[in-house]
């Protein structure tokens, strides 16, 4: 099966690096993706802390794509709570407009109404809902929205169980169209092993806030989020081996096909940028993975 691939940023920063520049670099890399032939950007919203600098993912979904083509730009996800819901509705259509239709939208909650503008893509903008849990996977399926797992701190047997519970709702509830299933999981390419096992570290950052947020044990000071180690956390091994897609390409190679596998996939979203990064490292990774690992799986 072909893999259509897109790009994650969460726009994290561990060391609390200005916003002018997390933003600089987040149109930097969508450039990018569009020049390396990637399929979409999905732009995540926190707020708070330092753990991710975008608060309003569509308002910049809506620059990006005034400065790209053919790049599709995402929402994953809208926290729909903390907005009116009919705002948020007026900014989907907005977007889809100004993007010509290359928007793709993650929510937690759709609202049943009708708005103006409405949106180019009829009915809606395709939905994709985050989930993480088997109560979340059933509840996207039952409402056929597509379905984005992984991420930080979920082990590839994790995303197996969800895929064998995404096959039996699908089969149980017979929808007119089969949801789509995607992956996301923190991606760095290399051709040095100890570069591989540094980029692993800056991933465990991500990992242990991720954690900490869903879990309901975060530490925020001052604004910056910072990394509390879980009770039990695995080690470098363990992080590249069930995690994580880093290494050379053969080893990336091997990892996605292993996803592919075991999850079934038609959608892979690469999170490029994790940790403290360096901007041309993140660069220099987008090009090996376009260049050397996704013409593996055209």
């Amino acid at each position: 099966m072909t893999i259509k691939f897109g790009t994650f940023l969460l726009m994290q920063s561990p060391s609390a690096r200005p916003s002018p520049e997390m933003y600089a670099r987040a149109v930097d890399m969508a450039q990018a993706a569009e020049t390396l032939n990637f399929r979409n950007i999905w732009l995540a919203e926190h707020h708070f802390s330092t753990y991710g600098y975008v608060s309003r993912p569509a308002q910049l979904a809506t620059y990006i794509a005034a400065r790209t083509t053919r790049l599709r730009v995402g929402t994953a996800v809208i926290v729909v709570p903390l907005h009116h819901p009919l705002v948020v509705a007026e900014e989907i259509a907005t977007l889809d407009i100004l993007a010509n239709g290359r928007v793709d939208i993650g929510l937690f909650k759709i609202p049943e109404t009708s708005v103006f503008p409405q949106p180019l893509q009829q009915p809606h903008p395709p939905i994709w809902v985050t989930a993480q849990s088997p109560e979340s996977v059933e509840a996207a399926v039952r409402r056929g929205f597509n379905v984005l797992t992984g991420g930080f701190g979920v082990p590839i047997e994790r995303m197996a169980e969800f895929r064998k519970l995404f096959d039996r709702y699908v089969a149980e509830l017979r929808l007119p169209r089969t949801p789509e299933l995607g992956v996301q999981r923190a991606v760095y390419v290399t051709d040095s092993e100890e570069d591989a096992r540094a980029a692993a570290e800056e991933a465990r950052w991500n990992m242990r806030v991720t954690l900490s947020l869903r879990h309901h044990y975060e530490r925020v000071e001052n604004g910056r989020a910072i990394a509390v180690p879980a009770p039990k956390e695995p080690d470098i091994d363990d992080l590249l081996d069930r995690f994580l897609i880093i290494g050379r390409p053969d080893t990336c190679i091997r990892q996605l096909r292993r996803v592919q596998e075991l999850v079934g996939i038609s959608h892979f979203n690469c999170s490029f940028w994790f940790g403290d990064l360096a901007h041309e490292r993140v660069l220099k990774s987008m090009h090996l993975f376009a260049r050397e690992v996704m013409p593996a799986f055209s």
